[in-house]
């Protein structure tokens, strides 16, 4: 943490060198640190959604729970509306932070109707005034989901997934807040419902104002939905830029490997487009490789690669690349 940090006040949510290390135990007497978050830096402006795109066990939805305090970071700083966030302020900041988790069953208490399951966050925050305002208020959440006031008596495992994903959603926004991080909240669903899950939250961030760190695999649904877009690898960011330039544009070889793999429903484009397979396998976290993490699968690699990992530097119109050969 550092304390002499200052966030920019443009930013509503802003993290600063976030680490988060997990202790392994490899002995009777040892632990080794597994480095899931590395120094990630990243920030959202009010109304914004930023894409966090990377392959599983790259960290990913450890930041998004780090950042809102569901994990204690190991290190570095995260602010919102220029506060730090931190075991005192959390649970004032609370009701601004909240989170659209990935499995939409296991998220649900089972034996909680829909209206409970709404209202629980309404209760834990005291906002309403009486219990026809707290319906009423359940109700209008309900509305704004796409569900019906007929399901408020019912339990989460009469629901499809996507509506199951919807009283997630309404949960969510039961406080009123001004950031979601969405962790991989569309690709348990079906395509088509993808499309429906996806267009609410558009929908509701022109309504509401609300900012997202929208976490998934998919690069076109996040390119879709985000304005601008971060790739993580191995717990390091190694590249950030407007969602359209990154999609352009991308610079860094593990970038450029992951929008090559992206299926396109135009043969013609499909065909023209040349599929780049990175060899070898992912590092472990827990002996993780000197210098680039990404280099012992990089054809570009040298030696500076291996002595340094390199930084977020900008190649203009605020892309940031960490490559030393790129």
């Amino acid at each position: 943490m550092d304390k002499n940090y200052k966030p920019n006040p443009e930013n509503l949510v802003e993290v600063n060198d976030l680490k988060m290390y997990f202790p392994i135990k490899t002995g009777m007497f040892s632990t080794t640190p597994l480095k899931a978050v590395d120094g990630v830096s990243f920030s959202i402006k009010p109304g914004e959604t930023l894409g966090l795109v990377g392959e599983s066990g790259c960290g990913k939805t450890t930041v998004g729970r780090a950042l809102i305090r569901l994990y204690k970071p190991t290190d570095g700083d995260v602010f919102f509306d220029g506060k730090r966030v931190d075991e005192k302020s959390i649970g004032t900041l609370r009701k601004d932070m909240q989170m659209v988790f990935q499995d939409p069953y296991s998220s649900l208490n089972p034996r909680m109707t829909v209206e409970d399951i709404i209202g629980e966050p309404l209760d834990v925050h005291k906002l309403y005034t009486s219990r026809s305002d707290r319906r009423e208020k359940i109700l209008h959440l309900m509305e704004l989901v796409g569900l019906n006031a007929e399901h408020a008596t019912r339990y989460a495992h009469e629901f499809s997934g996507g509506q199951r994903q919807r009283i997630g959603i309404a949960r969510a926004l039961a406080t009123n807040p001004r950031f979601i991080v969405c962790d991989e909240a569309v690709s348990a669903l079906d395509v088509s419902i993808q499309a429906q899950v996806i267009n609410m939250f558009e929908d509701l961030q022109k309504k509401l104002g609300v900012a997202y760190l929208f976490i998934a695999h998919d690069l076109l649904v996040v390119h879709h939905i985000s304005k601008r877009i971060a790739v993580m690898y191995l717990g390091k960011m190694v590249e950030t830029a407007d969602a359209d330039e990154l999609n352009a544009h991308p610079i860094h070889p593990y970038t450029t490997s992951l929008l090559s793999a992206v299926p396109y429903p135009d043969p013609k484009v499909a065909k023209s487009s040349k599929r780049i397979i990175l060899e070898g396998d992912v590092p472990s976290p827990l002996h993780m490789p000197s210098g680039c993490p990404f280099r012992t699968r990089c054809k570009y690699a040298t030696e500076q690669c291996s002595a340094e990992m390199p930084k977020l530097t900008d190649r203009g119109n605020g892309h940031l690349v960490a490559c030393w050969n790129k």
